[in-house]
């Protein structure tokens, strides 16, 4: 008799279950559906591995959004560099952006005596990307002491500042490049280009969250907490690096390393055959297009919002955040709409199509005092970009040929960095020889050489357009 009471209070958990297993059914069915890479992950390769391989991504992006958002606009503004020079400087970088096509093949083709292929490639970016962050702020504050007092360190400052940011970029062109291909190795064909797509997620997450942790760190602005954050920014990325790549790439045994094999083939032989593939070319060109027309403002956006709409550096290092969101969602909207079969040329389109109201509204920020439509302009630019970068990347992965990602990755990323090294030393060379220029408009005379770099960024997306045209899958009649 004493078990019979017992019966109603067990009753109650039964929903409780219920409930909980119809919250998942909702979660696999519309988590998939709507989220574009919630379908990624396998029993082979779970997410959480996935996401601790991201980690690479997301020290790229901390890094990049502290070379191209911050450190430009404290050169700039606060220890009074000249634009030019900060556009040398961070262009510097991307010397060794047309070198990831060949370090992509070197990846493919390696033999490590340890049985690793991608391994040893990232390891070494990553030491050499520690190494220029290491000296980059006293090279730095050497160089803007130079500059002041116009004297002799300014042969010390100049070479040291070259040498910081040439390191920090070949570190981070060669670990984007083989993490990426690592990535694509890991998982099957047909979800390779999802996971692109979620290693680029990431990298916009890791720039949103450097972009407000930088703003937070130098506020106020001092030379000491510049230099912690850079050093710190050293350390974070050998340990985000670090842990990414432990026990991700499995070892080829011994037995197999001492088989006779076919040789690899060189270089020359894998970019011809993946320059053979239709209209290989002309993608590329037009990539390089839109990314110029994309990027010329990197280095002068925030220096824009500083010295014309005379915004704090908190507010405006708070730009790289916006424009990374923007981008998030560009991404995030494109990986779906491609999952779905788009034509990804058609999607990059799209991109610098949102691209001629994004800087119209930036150009018309600088006559109406109104930081809201810059603030729009940016989100719309960020959109835009993410549309385009993952349209054509997209377009290359369909491209590579069997068995060589890491060259078509290696030419994708060679061709846009390039472009972005080209747009923003462009974009320092007018801002300087620009300035106090009369454009014919209602203008403060500060405004004038931004304002030009705007209006090209117009025309080259209109270029774009243009290049992409013929690029355009034809739909059936």
């Amino acid at each position: 008799m004493a078990s019979e009471p017992s019966a109603p209070s067990a009753a109650p958990p039964a929903p409780r279950r219920g409930l909980n297993a119809q919250m998942i059914q909702v979660w696999m069915t519309w988590g998939s559906r709507f989220l574009p890479f919630a379908d990624v992950a396998s029993a082979e390769l779970p997410l959480s591995r996935l996401l601790r391989l991201s980690l690479i991504q997301v020290s790229v992006g901390m890094c990049l959004v502290l070379l191209v958002g911050t450190l430009n606009r404290v050169m700039i503004v606060e220890l009074g560099v000249p634009a030019t020079l900060v556009g040398v400087m961070l262009a510097l970088p991307l010397l060794a952006a047309p070198f990831r096509a060949l370090i992509g093949h070197k990846s493919d083709t390696h033999k490590s005596a340890l049985g690793w292929r991608r391994v040893p490639y990232i390891y070494i970016g990553t030491m050499v990307q520690f190494g220029g962050l290491a000296i980059m702020p006293f090279a730095i504050l050497v160089l803007a002491g130079a500059q002041e007092a116009y004297d002799e360190r300014v042969w010390l400052g100049q070479p040291a500042a070259a040498l910081a940011f040439l390191l920090v970029g070949a570190g981070l062109h060669t670990t984007q490049t083989v993490g990426l291909a690592l990535a694509t190795d890991l998982t099957k064909p047909e979800q390779q280009p999802n996971v692109v797509g979620l290693m680029y997620v990431m990298l916009l997450l890791g720039s949103i969250t450097a972009a407000f942790f930088f703003g937070w760190a130098l506020e106020p602005f001092s030379q000491g907490r510049l230099i912690q954050v850079i050093q710190g920014m050293a350390v974070i990325t050998i340990l985000l690096n670090f842990t990414a790549l432990w026990k991700q790439e499995a070892r080829i045994p011994h037995w197999r390393r001492t088989e006779p094999a076919t040789p690899d083939p060189t270089f020359r032989e894998s970019w011809n055959l993946f320059l053979g593939k239709e209209r290989t070319v002309l993608r590329l060109v037009a990539v390089g297009l839109g990314t110029l027309a994309f990027s010329m403002s990197d280095i002068v956006l925030e220096p824009y919002g500083g010295e014309v709409l005379k915004l704090g550096v908190g507010t405006t290092t708070m730009l790289s955040a916006i424009m990374a969101f923007g981008s998030l969602l560009g991404f995030a909207y494109a990986s779906y709409i491609l999952s779905l079969g788009a034509d990804p040329f058609r999607m990059a389109s799209l991109g610098a199509l949102i691209g001629l109201p994004a800087y119209a509204l930036i150009i018309f920020a600088a006559g109406s005092d109104t930081p809201s439509i810059f603030t729009l302009g940016v989100l719309l630019a960020g959109i835009g970009t993410g549309l385009f970068g993952h349209g054509t990347l997209t377009a290359t992965m369909q491209l590579a040929p069997t068995g060589q990602v890491g060259i078509a990755m290696g030419a994708w990323g060679a061709v846009q960095a390039t472009s972005q090294g080209v747009g923003a030393t462009i974009g320092g060379i007018i801002r300087d020889v620009a300035r106090g220029l009369d454009v014919g408009l209602s203008l403060p005379g500060t405004a004038s050489g931004y304002v030009i770099i705007f209006a090209l960024e117009l025309a080259l997306m209109a270029a774009t357009l243009a290049a992409m045209w013929p690029l355009l899958r034809r739909e059936p009649d």
